[in-house]
């Protein structure tokens, strides 16, 4: 029997989910890994000890260990950077927490599209989109958007090159072979793996 299911994600130990997360079909969670106000796409996953937060993750995305998506910030623009003035309650009996500023933090969404894969130790920054069938390298801190099957890499993330080029991607996005069913996937599998991107592409466009 197949270890992941499409009727709930598969949970690592010390996984930590915030009621609010919301998971598709045949979706695994490494171990460690910390997922807050976030949804993840069918058949999507993380590797152990990923912190993801204020995201909404695509279809097939490989989220590699360690990696940061959403990474939360601070006030840059207040008299204070820390958390004592908006996480009060931990600090003062009569102070509550600052609920606006939280409100805001959960807004800033970090995107990432169908098919794409964040390096080892990567940081994909709020309010930035990694384009369909993109990749950010190990070690990247993407603070800008990612083109669709863009490679990026470094510190701040810089476009490398084309993950393929720009007619090959632009009809993968028009097949959208990630809408496929379960059995359209599983009776494609050799395809899959035996296929280059082209060949796939006309076979199936």
């Amino acid at each position: 029997m197949s270890r992941l299911c499409a009727d709930a994600p598969f949970l690592h130990p010390d996984v930590e989910v915030t009621e609010d997360c919301t998971f598709g079909r045949f979706v695994e969670i490494g171990r460690g890994t910390r997922v807050a106000h976030s949804h993840f796409g069918d058949y999507s996953y993380c590797d152990r000890f990923a912190d993801i937060a204020n995201a909404d993750i695509g279809l097939f995305s490989n989220i590699a260990a360690h990696s940061r998506i959403g990474a939360t910030d601070h006030p840059m623009e207040k008299a204070s950077l820390h958390h004592f003035h908006y996480r009060s309650a931990d600090y003062f009996d009569d102070a509550e927490d600052d609920a606006a500023w939280f409100a805001h933090r959960r807004s800033r969404r970090a995107v990432l599209g169908h098919d794409t894969w964040i390096g080892a130790q990567a940081l994909v920054m709020p309010e930035v989109t990694v384009g369909h069938g993109a990749v950010v390298a190990a070690g990247a801190v993407a603070t800008k958007d990612v083109p669709p099957y863009w490679i990026v890499a470094g510190v701040p993330a810089r476009p490398v090159r084309r993950r393929l080029p720009d007619d090959i991607a632009t009809r993968l996005m028009a097949l959208a072979w990630w809408d496929w069913d379960h059995g359209t996937l599983r009776a494609r599998l050799d395809d899959f793996r035996t296929l280059s991107a082209e060949a796939f592409l006309e076979r199936y466009e």
